[in-house]
């Protein structure tokens, strides 16, 4: 009988947790997923997300009872409303139109908690990655060292070594260097907040004031999502004025005339937690699944960094996932141990859909720009073009064994 294949995935996010659970139930592999944080601890993200129909179509195909537990401790994601700050409505789309389900909305807590339970027999937790390498026992393989509990740990001869470790992969930065990131021209603060607004705020809605957008939704058990965006050019670093209150005031509040009542809740719950907002630029980065010489793939922002204009950040990251333990199962079951070949089907269903993904939230991201205008960009939203790339993105998952 031939050995279990070493797996070793680094990260358990989104796409980490999801195949830990899917590749460790395979007696053909030996799957060790390493996490830095302890079980408990999600103090990164004390924030909330909105995950595309399209990722729940694609987890309900690769694991039905992972998906259902998922879509039970959210809810649902079924319209996209565009308004002015005043409250003037520019457009409201249901998903129905554009999708076969719904998406969620969920507290990115949450969504760790419930990936990484159903993965815990194969999750290390507390470890700090010391080294990663090729392997001296073969070319094509890999060598990680890491410290858990203060012990020092090796594990050499991976025969797939899966880098799931976020947007600055320590995986990728050590074999083919950490891509050079480009600037959408966009800052956006996030932040969740205690749900006070007595029904202001629900369903995924964005307002504008002038090329200043607010998005908001309401995320279990009682808590609204904000984020709030802010052009900026490339080059230059994001003003700390910007974070006060009345900078914020400035942003989101239309000069003249009242804001709608959703609009003054924000802009109230922004001001009175401005300390506590996290603040990034909108960027992307060079797509990457595969190494060319070494067994190594590379899955969610650690293959593909995008803007995060329409959700599809942790979207593709479960799409990624769920595709490479669907095309991993199926070579497995089928006797197929050649793991170069793995990778190269993964390449080939995944490479052309993330480019699709990322131009299409590039692109949706023209109302946000200097000097944008927002209802204009919400009427060519509304028109066919785009319209059916949208059904697109969210409906023609790509997963290379799917139904």
């Amino acid at each position: 009988m031939s050995r279990p294949l070493k797996v070793l995935i680094i990260g358990a996010g989104v796409a980490g947790a999801i195949l830990a659970r899917r590749l460790g139930a395979l007696p053909a592999l030996s799957v060790t997923c390493l996490e830095r944080v302890a079980p408990d601890d999600h103090s990164e993200a004390g924030t909330g997300l909105n995950v595309g129909p399209n990722a729940i179509k694609a987890l309900a195909i690769c694991d039905p009872e992972l998906a259902e537990a998922v879509t039970e401790a959210s809810l649902p994601w079924q319209s996209w409303r565009v308004a002015l700050a005043d409250g003037t409505e520019l457009f409201d789309l249901p998903l129905a139109r554009v999708a076969d389900n719904d998406g969620i909305r969920i507290r990115w807590s949450e969504l760790y908690r419930i990936l990484r339970s159903g993965a815990e027999p194969h999750i290390r937790y507390g470890c700090e990655v010391t080294g990663i390498g090729p392997s001296a026992l073969d070319p094509r393989q890999t060598r990680v060292t890491w410290t858990e509990d203060g012990a020092h740990h090796e594990l050499d001869g991976i025969d797939l070594l899966i880098g799931t470790d976020g947007r600055y992969s320590a995986t990728r930065a050590a074999f083919s260097g950490l891509p050079k990131p480009s600037h959408v021209g966009v800052t956006i603060l996030r932040i969740l907040v205690d749900d006070t607004s007595n029904g202001l705020v629900d369903d995924y809605t964005q307002w504008f004031n002038r090329h200043h957008r607010l998005l908001a939704f309401r995320v279990p058990p009682h808590h609204i999502y904000i984020a709030g965006t802010y052009p900026i050019d490339a080059d230059t670093p994001i003003p700390d004025d910007w974070k006060t209150p009345q900078a914020m005031q400035q942003a989101f509040l239309p000069e003249n005339g009242a804001p709608s009542p959703a609009v003054q809740w924000l802009v109230d719950a922004l001001c009175t937690h401005a300390d506590e907002a996290h603040w990034a630029r909108m960027q992307e980065s060079e797509v990457r699944f595969t190494e060319p010489e070494r067994q190594v793939l590379y899955l969610g922002d650690s293959a593909h960094g995008m803007a995060p204009t329409l959700g599809q950040g942790a979207t593709q990251a479960m799409e990624d996932a769920s595709c490479a333990a669907l095309l991993i199962e199926a070579a497995v079951q089928a006797g197929q141990r050649d793991v170069r070949a793995w990778l190269q089907a993964i390449d080939a269903a995944r490479s052309d859909r993330i480019r699709f993904a990322m131009d299409l939230s590039v692109r949706a991201t023209d109302t946000l720009l200097q000097n944008a205008d927002p209802v204009a960009g919400a009427r060519w939203k509304t028109e066919d073009p785009f319209i059916d790339d949208l059904s697109r993105l969210f409906r023609d998952v790509a997963l290379g064994t799917q139904p």
